[in-house]
């Protein structure tokens, strides 16, 4: 049986908030565990907040605006490599770890009513590495984020950091239950724990971690980068 257990009672993240800690003190953690962690908590503690009163738009973020905040379309253009698409306000946009996701991770909500946006952590397996050192036990962490998806409508929370195991399972060269040898089947452990964990987050749950039991992790040196397809397999690029 898989177990996904809301993590409730922890204080507003603030810059410097000691996450691991607050998370141990709030639930009762097994070794073996797999803690997924809303990512918007990890931005507000380590200080990826932006106020919009303090951001002078470029002039190209006023021309792309399209009725939209020209400040907060400036601090997306701050977080972009690339910019993958734009249209009808719309900025889909690679980040500097890759990540190709709408307005560059960059977000208004749960933050201060609006004057404030969040950013993606610099570095989330970094982040997920040091929750799991001030949790003090074997667990897996996972930082997870709302995505949407092409050629799907919703959202769907997937991993942009992790710590303690594999982000996949290759079951290549394995057999399926009618003998037939799987030939491409690469699971993608680590998004599916965090779609799982977006079940007990939602967007107003007030639920900033979930802890998730009875699922077994392939053991490895994962990160969350090796969920991003190399731009040499990708067929879209």
């Amino acid at each position: 049986m898989i177990q996904l257990l809301p993590v409730r009672g922890m204080p507003e993240a603030v810059p410097g908030a000691p996450l691991g800690r607050w998370i141990a003190d709030a639930v009762a953690i097994e070794q073996g565990d797999t803690l997924v962690v809303a990512q918007k908590i990890v931005s507000k503690a380590e200080g990826r907040i932006v106020k919009l009163a303090d951001v002078t738009p470029s002039e190209f973020a006023r021309q792309i605006a399209e009725g939209r905040d020209a400040r907060l379309v400036e601090i997306v253009l701050r977080e972009t490599r690339r910019i993958v698409r734009m249209d009808r306000g719309v900025i889909i946009a690679e980040t500097a770890h890759g990540f190709v996701c709408a307005n560059a991770g960059v977000d208004l909500s749960n933050v201060d009513g609006g004057a404030s946006a969040t950013l993606l952590p610099l570095d989330p397996d970094a982040s997920a590495a040091r929750i799991a050192g001030e949790i003090g036990v074997a667990v897996g962490v996972i930082i997870s984020d709302t995505f949407g998806r092409p050629w799907r409508e919703g959202l769907v929370d997937v991993a942009i950091g992790m710590h303690g195991f594999a982000a996949t399972t290759d079951c290549r060269g394995q057999a399926d239950s009618y003998g037939y040898p799987l030939q491409a089947t690469i699971l993608a452990d680590a998004d599916q724990l965090a779609a799982a964990a977006g079940l007990i987050f939602r967007k107003t749950a007030r639920v900033p971690v979930c802890l998730i039991r009875g699922f077994s992790v392939t053991s490895g040196p994962g990160k969350a980068r090796d969920l991003v397809r190399p731009r040499d397999k990708d067929l879209f690029r």
